[in-house]
């Protein structure tokens, strides 16, 4: 299994940290980004994620071949876009108007969170995924591969190439990956539409993933 892909994580907390155990059971080599604390941090990973390497944000992109985004909506802004040239990038966030207050910015551009979020460095290979299941639900619903109860998550993005690299690891940690085409799908993914927070195989979740990218009223 060394030949897997380095992932590094953007974010300690819940979500990330869950994701990083289901990474390092599968053989891969995970790095974690968070809070400027590196030794308080370093304490909580070594407890939370045993295995994972607490690294610096430019230690982690230079070190990962996908990175995922793990922060919350309202701290995207604050990873370094620029040094994701030529990189998978796995946009998990999701846009809370209850958390993140409604922002203009988004509400008003038709686009996808995700495509907002990849015109920061179009030099990046973004994909929406791992955002529309719960943290908790992360490790208890993984399974392995044909299991006839396993859960499906969508992959979406412009690059066949990066879908591809995170359909194999979302396999490896325990899903059925869904290929669900063009970045502008992931509205689908979005809270507040049908793919959001439901369990489905991944019959049922291919069904869903329908252009439907600037209505965020569709659900």
């Amino acid at each position: 299994m060394r030949d897997r892909p380095v992932v590094g994580i953007f974010g300690a907390g819940k979500v990330g940290t869950a994701l990083a155990r289901l990474l390092l059971a599968s053989g891969h080599r995970v790095l974690i980004a968070g809070s400027p604390r590196q030794t308080a941090l370093s304490l909580v990973v070594d407890v939370v994620a045993p295995g994972a390497e607490v690294a610096t944000p430019e230690a982690l992109v230079e070190a990962s071949d996908v990175v995922i985004l793990a922060v919350p909506f309202g701290k995207v802004a604050t990873v370094p876009w620029p040094l994701f040239d030529g990189r998978v990038v796995v946009d998990a966030t999701n846009y809370w108007p209850p958390i993140d207050g409604n922002l203009p910015q988004v509400d008003d551009d038709p686009r996808s969170t995700s495509e907002i979020n990849a015109a920061r460095n179009p030099a990046a290979h973004v994909v929406k995924s791992l955002n529309h299941l719960g943290y908790h639900d992360m490790e208890d619903d993984s399974m392995p591969a044909g299991s006839r109860l396993r859960r499906a998550l969508a992959v979406v993005g412009d690059d066949d190439h990066a879908r591809h690299v995170l359909a194999a690891i979302i396999d490896a940690i325990g899903f059925d990956p869904v290929d669900g085409g063009a970045l502008s799908h992931g509205v689908a993914l979005e809270p507040g539409h049908p793919a959001f927070g439901q369990a489905l195989s991944a019959a049922e979740l291919g069904v869903l993933l329908t252009p439907v990218a600037g209505d965020r009223d569709a659900a």
